[in-house]
């Protein structure tokens, strides 16, 4: 795959039963974790990246430890939890302001809690480039601390802005409940159930009536696969669904909370309230719900229906994200859309179908080089996919996969998504060809993925690709193209010398690419 890993397209599965996969002695690259990357001498261009250094590695992230504030000025105090406190950070460089959430690592009593941090930052890693969600923009791990750099909300949380409105009207509760439902629409169709959704985690970015929602907190959130059942009671106790109390429960949890969101967003109290957390866990289990005190007797009956189908105590019989979504309440215009709604993975395949072939060797190479932390999530889908464990995804399996998600394509739009992603041309996808299809393409933002891409192309290392060299790593890649090489290489070349400097490669691989707490808590935060 380049020079920064060399594996093959048949890469063998990553060791589950090794402790700790992500240290590793053996120069024998794996699907999980690609060894070090080889960037050349450090000097050969003002563009490389420069060398990390033999850092000792972090035992929570698994890499090698670095200081934030190398990077970032860390700034004021936005707020704490139990586990992590959140600082305003500003980038050095740009004076960009993030969030930068730290959590000490004394506090980690156990390998459980260390697990719930790795988890974390994969989780955020895999929704990478959802609009609503809070992108996390790095990772850092130094002696004393986890420090995880993210966007900023500046306009504060949902929460805030429900008890200042006290409720809003049936047509704002709809629209905002729409995004809501749609970010875990995305969230389990990419394998993730949050299980902490409340109005708190939902942050708006700015200060604007009409700012963007965006959710956070994702510290006790999980990878899922389709019949999988939990069994911990974790969340916030107003919105815990009635089987997490019983310990058995999947990803249906996260739409009875934001049923419980949907009921105090139009009357402004939660619909099981108690003095007690006992007494809430108690009004949750009868299941009881309150449709005659006011304001309910001026409430449309469509909104109490999507309530009461929400918040049907049976996870069987609740609606789907997918279903929500096409309520009559809460459909845009009263109207369902032409055409089911795209997933996540599918609009990266989408996107990925129509590069050419010098972008896709070239994303192969960066998705090589790509971490544990974030390959993690993609990793759990290609399994749950490839449902016979063949290592492989076919035409079936790829169908099959799609419409667990909501998803419905013509034969000829799968076999158009599959011949994209299945760069051998065997007839199925295997992990690499996966990976390199649906990672999101924020990953060329990172400069020493791009310059390690690059020197894979640039054979003899004189700073420009060739013709003969792109034409000799595609027939390594066997992605042979069809077309003319050196249309290929017009698109990018700029300057119209025949051949790819670092600027122009850049520039191809950036154009027509999208922008780039507490544990285990249940916090009572609502008064009568």
């Amino acid at each position: 795959m380049g020079n920064c890993c060399s594996q093959g397209a048949n890469a063998p599965e990553p060791d589950e039963n090794n402790p700790d996969p992500t240290v590793s002695s053996s120069s024998q690259p794996s699907a999980d974790k690609p060894p070090a990357i080889n960037v050349g001498p450090t000097g050969s261009s003002p563009s490389g990246p420069k060398s990390p250094g033999s850092a000792p590695i972090g035992p929570v992230l698994g890499r090698p430890m670095e200081d934030v504030k190398a990077t970032y000025t860390i700034g004021k105090e936005l707020g704490r939890g139990q586990f992590g406190v959140t600082h305003l950070c500003t980038h050095k460089a740009t004076g960009e302001q993030f969030a930068c959430k730290t959590i000490a690592k004394r506090k980690l009593s156990n390998k459980e809690d260390i697990e719930d941090v790795r988890r974390e930052v994969q989780i955020m890693y895999h929704l990478t480039g959802q609009p609503n969600v809070v992108e996390l923009k790095g990772a850092y791990e130094d002696k004393h601390s986890v420090h995880l750099v993210m966007e900023l909300c500046a306009g504060g949380e949902l929460f805030d802005r429900i008890i200042s409105k006290g409720h809003y009207t049936e047509r704002a509760a709809a629209s905002l409940m729409r995004t809501i439902v749609q970010i875990v629409h995305t969230c389990h169709s990419m394998g993730v159930v949050h299980r902490d959704l409340k109005p708190e985690n939902f942050l708006l970015l700015n200060k604007d009536e009409s700012s963007p929602l965006k959710a956070t907190d994702f510290g006790l959130s999980v990878f899922f696969k389709e019949g999988e059942v939990f069994k911990d009671i974790v969340g916030s106790a107003y919105y815990i669904a009635p089987e997490v109390l019983k310990r058995k429960y999947g990803p249906e949890v996260d739409i009875w909370s934001i049923g419980v969101m949907l009921y105090i967003l139009l009357c402004g109290v939660p619909p099981f309230w108690a003095e007690s957390e006992h007494g809430i866990f108690n009004a949750i289990l009868r299941g009881h719900i309150d449709f005659t005190s006011d304001p309910w007797p001026n409430i449309s009956n469509g909104a109490k229906d999507l309530v009461r189908k929400m918040l049907n105590s049976d996870p069987k019989q609740r609606l789907t994200a997918f279903q929500v979504l096409n309520h009559p309440w809460i459909k845009e215009d009263g109207e369902a859309p032409d055409t089911p709604l795209d997933n996540a993975v599918l609009n990266r395949l989408k996107q990925f179908r129509a590069m050419n072939k010098f972008k896709k060797a070239a994303l192969r190479v960066i998705a090589g080089c790509l971490s544990e932390e974030e390959i993690k999530g993609l990793k759990e889908m290609f399994k749950s996919m490839d449902s016979d464990n063949s290592g492989t995804i076919t035409l079936e399996e790829l169908k099959q996969g799609l419409c667990k998600q909501g998803t419905k394509l013509s034969e000829f739009e799968l076999k158009q998504l599959m011949e994209a992603a299945d760069a051998d041309g065997d007839g199925t996808i295997d992990y690499e060809e996966f990976i390199t299809a649906t990672m999101h393409l924020n990953r060329m933002d990172r400069e020493e993925h791009l310059y390690t891409a690059f020197q894979y192309f640039d054979k003899d290392n004189s700073g420009f690709i060739t013709k003969e060299e792109l034409e000799q790593a595609l027939i390594e890649q066997g992605m042979s193209d069809d077309r003319d090489i050196k249309e290929v290489i017009a698109e990018a070349d700029s300057d119209n010398d025949g051949r790819i400097n670092y600027s122009e490669f850049v520039e191809m691989m950036r154009k027509g690419n999208p922008d780039p707490t507490p544990k285990k808590r249940r916090d009572v935060f609502l008064g009568a």
